[in-house]
């Protein structure tokens, strides 16, 4: 009898063996759906887990969410002292402004010096006697062009209006040999250095920049462009560049020769900077006629 219950035993293990290796083999098979044993069982499973996860998950979102407010309180702490700043800063730019005002109405300069409307001109002819002074535009009153404003090319100033018709106007160039043509110009580096472009060197092809204190260091290689004071170029156009620094005759002041950016002797498209600011006496130049619209102080 023992050894009948013995072997029963054996039977219902290799029974079962084979039962759990069937289940194995048909779970593994490639299906669309699950069976119901493997339904029940998978549903069971996510029940259990959504019971169990939901209060991890708001547990969870409780200390992220203690931690975005610490977060956010730090973040609202540098922002505000941001603001602060910025309000401090705001105020300086205001004063800065006022005062920038308060300036101007001084001197009575409502215009800015670098401010013009271009006025864009074809060059029609060049003056056969003087061909490196003069040129002839296609631009004229009816454009609004007036005697004495100032003329340039993308690559730098070239000259000025001397003359004006209905239709034309008439160019003298900073190549001129006229020893009343004078242009207001700065040498900008840490410091502003002032000078008066008088002259042309013909035999360098270059303009001479005359009447710089001699307490000013000058070096080649400086970039020479209007300073806006003489009235009639606007401020901030590149006239050249310094190539010999120099005493003048009395050694009093330096000079210096100048390179133009612009080439006069290649001249087909210029622009004309139409200005409209108040006479002036001329001390920089010779005197001109005071119904003109821009003074004579940087020239002829």
């Amino acid at each position: 009898m023992p050894q009948f219950f013995s072997n029963k035993r054996l039977i219902l293990l290799l029974v079962g063996m084979i039962f759990l290796v069937a289940l194995i083999s048909f779970s593994l098979r490639d299906r669309n759906h699950a069976s119901m044993p493997e339904q029940l069982i998978k549903d069971v499973v996510g029940l259990g887990q959504s019971f169990f996860s939901k209060p991890t998950q708001y547990v969870t979102g409780v200390f992220n969410n203690v931690e975005s407010l610490l977060n956010t309180y730090d973040e609202n702490k540098r922002l505000k002292a941001r603001l602060e700043d910025y309000a401090s800063l705001q105020a300086d730019v205001n004063d800065l402004e006022n005062e920038n005002q308060k300036l101007r109405d001084i001197v009575d300069k409502e215009e800015n010096l670098r401010a013009y409307d271009p006025v864009q001109a074809t060059v029609i002819a060049r003056n056969p006697d003087q061909w490196e002074e003069k040129l002839i535009i296609d631009k004229g009153e009816l454009q609004g062009i007036k005697v004495n404003m100032a003329v340039m090319t993308s690559q730098g100033l070239i000259g000025k209006v001397i003359l004006t018709t209905p239709y034309t106007s008439t160019i003298e160039l900073l190549s001129t040999q006229n020893p009343n043509y004078r242009v207001s110009a700065v040498i900008s580096d840490k410091e502003e250095i002032f000078g008066l472009i008088e002259g042309y060197d013909e035999k360098r092809k270059e303009l001479i920049l005359k009447r710089i204190d001699s307490d000013f260091d000058v070096k080649k290689g400086q970039k020479v462009t209007t300073s806006g004071l003489g009235g009639i170029f606007p401020k901030g156009i590149l006239i050249g560049e310094v190539t010999e620094v120099t005493t003048d005759d009395y050694g009093l002041t330096k000079l210096a020769y100048i390179k133009p950016a612009a080439n006069f002797s290649i001249l087909d498209h210029v622009i004309i900077s139409k200005r409209s600011m108040s006479t002036i006496d001329g001390t920089d130049g010779e005197n001109t006629e005071r119904d003109l619209t821009e003074g004579a102080g940087d020239g002829s």
